[in-house]
């Protein structure tokens, strides 16, 4: 227990400063926060004082951060789905509907193209094909809602008609990425033991249906009942337990618990009061104090030693060009198929370029499934922070928001 608050401190002390530079240098301070756990992970501090490293973050104390990131994660991802509003969804359908589905395509189809390849060289050998696939294509077209919000929050771009596009074409590309991720976890004997691949589909589709059909309208019906009413501590505590609940069940079924919250927000009831105090009440506990917890952790699994190669860097080079080509050329061909303009098009592709958080949840789970070596899990945590990096670049390059030109498009639309 000693060791364990020590390594807490030390990481949140760590996650702050590296959190604070970054804002300073006019980034998300999420990308200060994975930095930091790159720091102390074994490419910077395991490098520069092994023996204190070795000291600090012993192998086998690793679990007890797995097991509290792991709960920061059910539920930071419960108040991601919690929030998703798709309300604006009916005002911009068509461009929201082309540009989330191209910006998923394009990229999943590049990923195609070169998953062999990077399987032959970095893959797993005991890991199928079609596994592989679906998480190397996931990890290169998902796009991190949390991160965007953030990013559009510091421009003053969140209620921009640019903004509320970005954001629904982003909660899409969430949500079909979280559906591919269950599917593809179900491919994977992921947490339980050898049960066939057929009962866990049963399993998973009688989970949504549960879900959808029970869970979610019973929240509905419970909002009605009480819509003047405050979260109290009371709805708060059943909340979360359903939360736990949902995530123990997908689990269970070996779908990632993370799944499981994510699904739970998506079922809360769309109650503003009660989404903001929620949100107010957990998300210092799960910002402050566990997420750091889950950086550290992604830090200890980046080994930047073992990209030693001209070939590693060069197919570094390659999942980055495919990232970053896919995801934004898709979204500026959807949005200039709906008559949007161009710099708006390639401003909305620079925006679902950031990945970030929700990226490197997926490459976590990619990694403790034994879908992707230590090598390709350093080359992908290594695009996720360029892509994510390079947003805020872009959007000054172009001239939208944080003060800059009113955009073409709030033009064209109003």
């Amino acid at each position: 227990m000693t060791l364990l608050l020590l390594q807490m401190a030390v990481v949140l002390l760590t996650a702050l400063l590296c959190g604070w530079m970054a804002r300073k240098l006019g980034q998300a301070r999420v990308i200060g926060e994975i930095v930091g756990g790159i720091l102390l992970g074994p490419s910077v501090f395991g490098r520069v004082a092994p023996h204190a490293s070795a000291a600090l973050f012993p192998q086998n104390s690793l679990g007890s951060f797995e097991i509290l990131s792991t709960v920061g994660l059910v539920l930071f991802l419960f108040l991601v789905g919690s929030e998703l509003d798709y309300g604006h969804l009916r005002e911009q359908k068509t461009a929201t509907i082309l540009t989330s589905t191209l910006s998923i395509l394009l990229p999943f189809a590049m990923a195609v193209g070169i998953a062999p390849g990077v399987e032959r060289r970095f893959g797993p050998k005991e890991i199928g094909g079609l596994p592989f696939l679906l998480f190397l294509g996931i990890s290169l077209s998902i796009t991190a809602v949390p991160v965007l919000a953030r990013i559009l929050q510091e421009r003053e771009m969140q209620s921009t008609p640019l903004g509320t596009l970005a954001l629904m074409c982003a909660a899409v590309n969430d949500v079909c990425a979280w559906l591919l991720l269950a599917v593809a976890l179900t491919l994977v004997p992921y947490g339980i033991g050898a049960m066939p691949l057929s009962h866990r589909l049963l399993w998973l589709m009688a989970y949504l249906l549960v879900m959808m059909c029970i869970v979610r309208p019973l929240g509905k019906w419970f909002a009605r009942r009480r819509t003047d009413a405050d979260l109290s501590y009371e709805t708060l505590a059943v909340v979360l337990a359903t939360v736990l609940a949902s995530a123990a069940a997908t689990e269970a079924i070996g779908v990632h618990p993370l799944f499981g919250g994510f699904l739970a927000g998506v079922c809360f009831p769309r109650v503003e009061r009660w989404q903001s105090a929620i949100h107010v009440r957990l998300d210092v506990i799960v910002s402050v104090l566990l997420l750091p917890l889950f950086f550290a952790l992604t830090g200890m699994r980046t080994r930047l030693d073992l990209l030693n190669g001209t070939s590693a860097w060069s197919w570094t080079a390659v999942l980055l060009v495919v990232a970053v080509a896919g995801k934004m050329g898709g979204a500026v061909i959807g949005a200039c198929s709906t008559g949007y303009p161009w710099r708006d098009s390639w401003a909305l592709g620079a925006l679902l370029n950031t990945r970030g958080l929700v990226e490197l949840i997926v490459l976590n789970i990619a990694y403790s499934a034994h879908v992707f070596s230590p090598a390709l899990f350093t080359m992908l945590v290594i695009m996720a922070l360029v892509t994510t990096m390079i947003t805020t670049p872009m959007l000054n390059l172009l001239g939208v928001g944080s003060g800059k030109p009113r955009s073409v498009l709030i033009d064209k639309v109003n």
